[in-house]
């Protein structure tokens, strides 16, 4: 059976209701289904739904960003860092493959810094309000794509 291509509208909310992240005056999101596009505590509730369903689902973080790990975050002399300016708070690649870990600075003492390369969702449960705007066989093209991301 081909893969889907499932279109849908999202908001993210954290636990205190804060909105994080939304599709919502914009366009809505695609994802071909099976293609890990999308954490899979939210494509399991988006496959079984139909077009113009809306539904909330909460993800735990075992099924969203994961848990958080203490070894994902290391204290490392500024001079290895790949960029040479660094705040607090900031994010940035530790390398120049596309698969390379995203890091976040979470603290600076004099020549160290602090790095957090778990997701910043990690260890949190996520509330989703999504709908459903279509589900329609996905095209050679858009497997491929999904396949092989630029």
């Amino acid at each position: 059976m081909t893969p889907r291509l499932l279109t849908f509208h999202y908001t993210l909310r954290d636990a205190a209701g804060r909105v994080l992240d939304t599709s919502r005056g914009g366009e809505p999101m695609p994802c071909v289904e099976g293609a890990g596009q999308i954490i899979g505590g939210l494509e399991e509730p988006l496959r079984q739904m139909t077009a113009g369903e809306k539904r909330k689902v909460v993800v735990p973080p075992e099924r969203g960003y994961g848990l958080r790990e203490a070894d994902l975050v290391q204290t490392v002399p500024r001079n290895r860092l790949p960029v040479a300016d660094v705040r607090v708070g900031e994010q940035f690649r530790t390398g120049p493959d596309r698969q390379a870990p995203v890091v976040t600075v979470v603290a600076i003492e004099g020549d160290e810094v602090l790095l957090d390369a778990n997701h910043p969702l990690a260890g949190q449960e996520l509330h989703f309000e999504v709908e459903l705007v279509a589900a329609r066989a996905a095209t050679h093209a858009e497997l491929q794509q999904a396949r092989n991301p630029a």
